[in-house]
């Protein structure tokens, strides 16, 4: 991103759910950056300072309290929507029943929000609109197979209609010149970043193999899964402030387009453990689907990023062995 038009300043870069395990590693990608940050978390986040570069500011904020999210961005370049409401008991699906209000709050209802309070801002004359990306998800397509962003949507969880909605809000803006509305969807995101390590399946199952616990498959735990790294996915937001022209008024798949079985990523991460530990590898063991998998769950996704990445040179580079023993080593170490 430029300077800001017509004061000269660094563009200002809000991020909201800037202390989560996506948040945290888009933070120190932008912090190499020549911009202001404003970093919206429920909880304190250290400032991040890189060769003096990055400028920020901390906001502690509750954004499912109506008129947070307004004042989070006042004054805002570009807006990073990376809140999500998750199930904590699970950590990779959103909240069923009753918490649907909430993560509804988090996902559409915040986006509205954002959009309510640019319009009401007075930017100087000639000044494009501000720049919002939002977090998606890859499983608002809600089929298996090659997901390119082509073809009709019909999300299959709680978590992928949220998302389709937060997205519908966000181009609906962005059509209205509100804004300019990008969305990332992403597939599974795992790894060690400068944050928090994730509360998903991955980061789970490493976790029961540094317990010495068998990790489980469904069935033949042949479904594929898409597997981006942390960083890869924040090197995707970092992407597209330098490329908001170019994507604006559309959402965009981003993946790795490698396809890895269930079971082939688990036995490789319990190998990973058992090398980082000194002992034997955990089985990888066959149990029947819960009653509370879906259609979604058993079809294998791959993320084709060709698009994307033709328009933002974007690539990821992390690759999977490496990663997976860098994942069982931070978790390790920590207590």
């Amino acid at each position: 991103m430029s300077a800001a038009p017509g004061d000269g300043r660094a563009p200002l870069v809000v991020v909201l759910g800037a202390s989560g395990y996506i948040g945290s590693a888009v933070v120190a990608q932008l912090a190499r950056r020549p911009v202001r940050l404003r970093l919206v978390s429920r909880r304190p986040v250290a400032r991040p300072v890189v060769a003096g570069r990055a400028v920020a500011d901390h906001v502690v904020a509750d954004l499912a309290v109506p008129g947070a999210a307004a004042r989070a961005v006042a004054g805002a370049d570009a807006v990073l929507d990376l809140v999500a409401h998750l199930d904590p008991a699970v950590g990779w699906r959103a909240v069923e029943g009753g918490g649907a209000e909430l993560g509804e709050r988090l996902g559409a209802g915040l986006v509205r929000e954002i959009a309510g309070a640019l319009r009401a801002e007075c930017r100087p004359a000639g000044a494009p609109p501000p720049l919002v990306v939002l977090a998606g998800s890859a499983s608002q397509a809600g089929r298996g197979g090659v997901v390119d962003g082509s073809g009709p949507d019909r999300p299959a969880t709680v978590y992928a209609r949220q998302k389709l909605a937060a997205e519908t809000e966000l181009l609906a803006a962005g059509a209205e010149g509100v804004l300019r509305g990008v969305s990332l969807r992403l597939p599974t995101v795992y790894g060690s970043g400068p944050g928090p390590d994730g509360h998903g399946v991955v980061a789970a199952m490493a976790r029961r193999a540094l317990a010495g616990e068998p990790l489980t498959v469904w069935g033949a735990g042949s479904v594929v899964r898409d597997l981006l790294h942390v960083t890869d996915a924040a090197a995707a937001f970092a992407a597209c402030l330098d490329h908001g022209a170019e994507l604006a008024g559309r959402h965009w798949p981003v993946g790795t387009g490698r396809p890895v079985p269930v079971r082939e990523l688990f036995t490789a991460l319990a190998r990973a453990v058992a090398e980082r530990t000194g002992r034997p590898a955990v089985p990888v063991t066959s149990v029947a689907p819960p009653a509370a998998a879906t259609a979604a769950d058993a079809a294998g996704t791959v993320v084709d990023a060709s698009a994307f990445r033709a328009a933002t040179g974007w690539r990821p580079r992390r690759e999977l062995p490496e990663a997976l023993a860098e994942l069982a080593a931070a978790l390790a170490d920590r207590p």
